[in-house]
Parts: C-alpha cells; sequence; structure tokens
C-alpha cells in the first residue's frame, strides 16, 4: 500500500468515496428529468448519461439533456431550472447518505496532508451538505466542484508550491484519466462505484484500488 506520510495534499472525490451517494445521484437525476416534463424514457436516458460521464459537470449533461434528448434548444431558463431542481432533489435524497468510516482516524494518520475535495457534483451543494454532515472542517485544502471542472480545480492547485506531492482517492474513469493526465498517485475506491468496468480498468492500468477509506488506516 502507499506511504500515506509522504503526500503535502490527500484529493478526495466526493460521490461514492466520501459520501455513499452515486446511485442517490442517478436517482435525483431521473426525478429531476420528470419534473421538467420528460417522459419515464427520456428521464432514464438521462439517468444512464449520467453514469457514463460520472464525475462530470452538471451542466454538461443537461446540455446534452436538452439538446440530444428533449430535442430543445439549450436556453438559460431551462439550464437553470434543471440545476435548480437538481440541487433540490440532491439535498433531499443526501441529507441521511452513509458518510465514509475512518475519516478522523485517517485525519489524524495524515496531518502533514492538506486535505481538499475535487468533484463533479455542485460546489455549493457540497459545501452545504459537508457542514451539514460536520466533515467540512477535515478538508482545509477546499471543498471544490462544478461548474469549475476537476481538470481546472487541479490546475488550480498546481500554482501553490505545496500542492505536490498529492495523492487522489477517487470512484470513477474520469477520475483516472484526471489523475493520469496530472500525473498524480492514484487508488480507487470500488466499495460504492457506480463504474462497472473498475477492477479491469485498474488492473489494466496497474492502479491500486480498495473497497473503502477505512482500508487506508
Amino acid at each position: 500500500m502507499i506511504d500515506l506520510s509522504k503526500y503535502q495534499t490527500i484529493i478526495f472525490d466526493c460521490d461514492g468515496v466520501i459520501l455513499n451517494s452515486n446511485f442517490q445521484k442517478i436517482e435525483a437525476y431521473r426525478n429531476t428529468a420528470i419534473r421538467y416534463g420528460a417522459s419515464e424514457n427520456q428521464a432514464d436516458q438521462l439517468a444512464q448519461h449520467h453514469i457514463k460521464l460520472t464525475g462530470i459537470s452538471r451542466y454538461i449533461k443537461f446540455k446534452f439533456f436538452l439538446k440530444e434528448i428533449m430535442g430543445e434548444e439549450i436556453l438559460e431558463a431551462s439550464m437553470n431550472k434543471l440545476v435548480k431542481t437538481l440541487n433540490e432533489e440532491v439535498i433531499k435524497l443526501l441529507n441521511n447518505c452513509e458518510i465514509a468510516s475512518g475519516l478522523k482516524e485517517l485525519k489524524s494518520k495524515t496531518l502533514k496532508a492538506r486535505w481538499m475535495v475535487a468533484s463533479g457534483g455542485d460546489q455549493d451543494e457540497l459545501r452545504f451538505l459537508f457542514k451539514e454532515k460536520n466533515i467540512d472542517s477535515y478538508f482545509q485544502g477546499g471543498i471544490f466542484g462544478s461548474p469549475t471542472s476537476k481538470h481546472e480545480i487541479i490546475e488550480n492547485k498546481f500554482k501553490e508550491n505545496t500542492f505536490l506531492p498529492a495523492l487522489f482517492l477517487g470512484d470513477s474513469l474520469y477520475d483516472i484519466q484526471t489523475a493520469q493526465k496530472y500525473n498524480l498517485d492514484f487508488i480507487f475506491i470500488y466499495g460504492w462505484t457506480d463504474f462497472d468496468e473498475w477492477k479491469k480498468v485498474c488492473q489494466e492500468n496497474e492502479l491500486n484500488y480498495i473497497e473503502k477509506i477505512h482500508d487506508l488506516i
């Protein structure tokens, strides 16, 4: 297993890593589409598109939904309505979702490292949920999300002299690709992932993987 003591920064994805929320998010997208006026089939198409693009901003997913699924123009009013509805659905579904065990113990084991969140979830939504769950204080490196992409979040952090070396904990193909793009050490957390091909991809890329954060303690 990787020596955690060498890292200046530990980057956490949120859904499927810190929170057991991947499948609640799928339901939130489906409910949002229905509330917008989509059919069951169209709502399922959005949910499947979300799964395919796990970790990527909801703004990109909703543009696809409007243009390719609903056959509509991408209007600011429609985007705002979808984002607002999804926010309501996510807050409702995620308020009671499970938090990864072992965060406090891992924090005490990695006192040298600054923790941060780089998520595809909405940034204001993340900060609200983390505060509600009393885990926001762990992430002194910041809690970041969309509309800023993970790539942009990490590129901004590269400007800080104390960022590297860094370890990324994620559960999606996009997380793997992000870590590879920026040459970051990576551990795949598979216990709550919705990425069916995770093991094959991890083995092909010789990536470390564990079931849950608690396994790092």
